[in-house]
């Protein structure tokens, strides 16, 4: 049985990892062994933090939600208890950008917020 050497294929599999690679600093972006590693480790770091990505934004907006609650005399739960007993159903993305940009329309929410809650 005649030798096979599988050259071509290990130097197509290499270059891919090290084309993933670019931009790492020193060796991990030139070596194959160090790249491969560290684009495993970032690989994994990548599919983590999609899902965190979406709680540092929920925690984001409740801050922001909050601060201005509080600027409304209402702490950020008796806000959301208010809001929910009002029926009035605001995702907390467009809370958070309706006390940014609108605080005239936010403030409105809250004292229909605070009827609520007596």
């Amino acid at each position: 049985m005649p030798r096979v050497k599988g050259g071509t294929v290990t130097r197509r599999r290499r270059k891919k990892q090290l084309k993933l690679a670019k931009g790492y600093y020193g060796a991990k972006h030139s070596l194959f062994k160090v790249a491969n590693q560290q684009v495993m480790k970032s690989l994994q770091y990548a599919y983590r933090d999609r899902r965190q990505r979406k709680r540092d934004f929920r925690k984001l907006w409740i801050t922001r939600i909050n601060a201005a609650a509080r600027l409304n005399g209402l702490s950020y739960s008796r806000l959301m208890f208010g809001l929910k007993q009002a029926g009035i159903n605001v995702n907390r993305k467009m809370l958070s950008e309706m006390a940014i940009h609108d605080e005239k329309g936010f403030a409105e929410l809250a004292a229909r917020a605070k009827e609520n809650l007596s």
